[in-house]
């Protein structure tokens, strides 16, 4: 199913973004930093895809997070610290990869034991000011 470029379609995916946010808050201090930051790249890219949906443009660039983030920045001049912001929550391990399978992790590691000194607290922080902002950048539009 394609999507559709439209602020309704935007609101959309943001309130799919901040349900994923939320659960990645019940999950704080649960033994699972890797489902904490899967959760937060969900919401992320649910968000991102927001704010390129309200642009009534395609998107055309490389994928993933970063991808999203540079292109919205080039696009949107309120958006400038957009980059900087994914780089810093990317920092954390969040690649949507080694968050999920063991072979991005050195045997017998898994994605569960290898995330246990991941500040989740301060990560979710840094996912609901990115998605605070997406949020007034999709609703100014």
């Amino acid at each position: 199913m394609g999507l559709t470029l439209s602020i309704p379609e935007a609101l959309r995916w943001l309130c799919q973004a901040t349900s994923d946010l939320q659960a990645a808050h019940n999950d704080i201090q649960h033994c699972c930093p890797n489902w904490v930051l899967f959760k937060v790249h969900q919401a992320l890219e649910k968000a991102l895809v927001a704010a390129v949906l309200c642009r009534g443009e395609a998107f055309e660039g490389s994928g993933g997070l970063m991808g999203l983030a540079q292109w919205l920045e080039e696009k949107e001049p309120e958006l400038r610290d957009l980059v900087l912001c994914m780089q810093r929550l990317c920092s954390w391990g969040m690649d949507g990869q080694a968050m999920l399978y063991p072979n991005y992790h050195p045997f017998p590691m898994t994605p569960s034991e290898a995330f246990t000194s991941v500040d989740e607290e301060e990560v979710l922080k840094q996912a609901q000011e990115m998605l605070e902002t997406l949020k007034d950048h999709v609703r100014r539009k």
